[in-house]
C-alpha cells in the first residue's frame, strides 16, 4: 500500500467516525426532546377528578371510579357529534355505569364564533344539573358552523326544551356570561396540551397521574385499550 492509499483510508475512517458521532447526536437529541418530555408528561400529575369538579367541570360517573376520561370538545364540531353518537354511549355503558371511569367535559370552542356562546350556555345548564341533557340536545340538532343554529336566541330555545330547567335562572346566567372565564380556563388548559382541533381526550388516573392522550373521534376500541390498561 502506497502513501496516498494509506492517507485516503485514514481520511475515510475519520469521516466515518464523524458520521457515526453525528448520527448518535441526532438519536440522543430525538430521545431527549421528544421521548423524555412525553414520558414526563405521562407521569406527572395533570389534574385530579376532585380538582376538576371543584373548578366547575361537569362529570358523569362515580366519584370513586379509578379512571377519568376528560373530553375537550366544541358543540359546533361535527367530529365531536360523531363521537357522542357512536362512541360515548359505549363508553358510558362499559365504564361509566359500571363505576370504572368518570367522564368529564372541558370546553374547547374553536370551531366558530358562535361556539363560545354555546359553551357558556351549556355551563349555565350545569348550574341546575342538566348539562348532559343540553349536551345531547345540541349535538342531536347540530347544524353547519356559524349558520345561526346556536345563536343566542336559539340557545335559549334549546334550554327551554329541557324539562325541569328554570329558564329564568338560565337566561340570567347566560345573558350575564357568568361562565365565560371558566370556558377561557378550559381553553387555556387545552392549549397547554397543544390541542387545536376537537375532539381531544385525556385518559388519566383519578388522582391525576399517568395521563395519556387520544386525538380525534376515535372508535371505542381506542378508548377501551387505554382504559383497560389503567384498570
Amino acid at each position: 500500500m502506497n502513501r496516498d492509499e494509506s492517507l485516503a483510508i485514514n481520511l475515510c475512517s475519520k469521516w466515518l467516525v464523524l458520521f457515526l458521532i453525528f448520527i448518535t447526536i441526532v438519536i440522543v437529541s430525538f430521545v431527549f426532546y421528544l421521548v423524555v418530555p412525553a414520558l414526563a408528561q405521562n407521569n406527572n400529575r395533570i389534574i385530579s377528578l376532585a380538582d376538576l369538579i371543584k373548578e366547575g367541570s361537569q362529570h358523569l360517573g362515580s366519584l370513586s371510579a379509578p379512571v377519568t376520561i376528560i373530553d375537550f370538545s366544541d358543540f359546533q364540531c361535527y367530529l365531536c357529534a360523531r363521537y357522542v353518537k357512536n362512541t360515548e354511549p359505549k363508553i358510558n355503558e362499559t365504564y361509566i355505569q359500571t363505576g370504572k371511569a368518570n367522564l368529564v367535559f372541558k370546553h374547547l370552542p374553536n370551531r366558530g364564533t358562535d361556539s363560545m356562546g354555546a359553551a357558556i350556555a351549556a355551563q349555565c345548564t350545569n348550574d341546575q344539573g342538566m348539562f348532559w341533557q343540553f349536551d345531547n340536545l345540541l349535538y342531536k340538532n347540530q347544524g353547519p358552523i356559524d349558520s345561526g343554529w346556536v345563536s343566542k336566541d336559539n340557545l335559549k330555545k334549546f334550554a327551554s326544551k329541557i324539562g325541569g330547567l328554570d329558564i329564568q335562572k338560565f337566561n340570567s346566567c347566560f345573558d350575564g356570561q357568568k361562565y365565560k372565564s371558566l370556558v377561557e380556563r378550559d381553553i387555556a388548559l387545552g392549549a397547554s396540551f397543544g390541542f387545536q382541533d376537537t375532539p381531544n381526550f385525556i385518559i388519566v388516573n383519578s388522582d391525576g397521574y399517568n395521563a395519556e392522550i387520544i386525538k380525534g373521534a376515535q372508535p371505542f376500541a381506542a378508548f377501551k385499550a387505554l382504559v383497560d390498561k389503567k384498570l
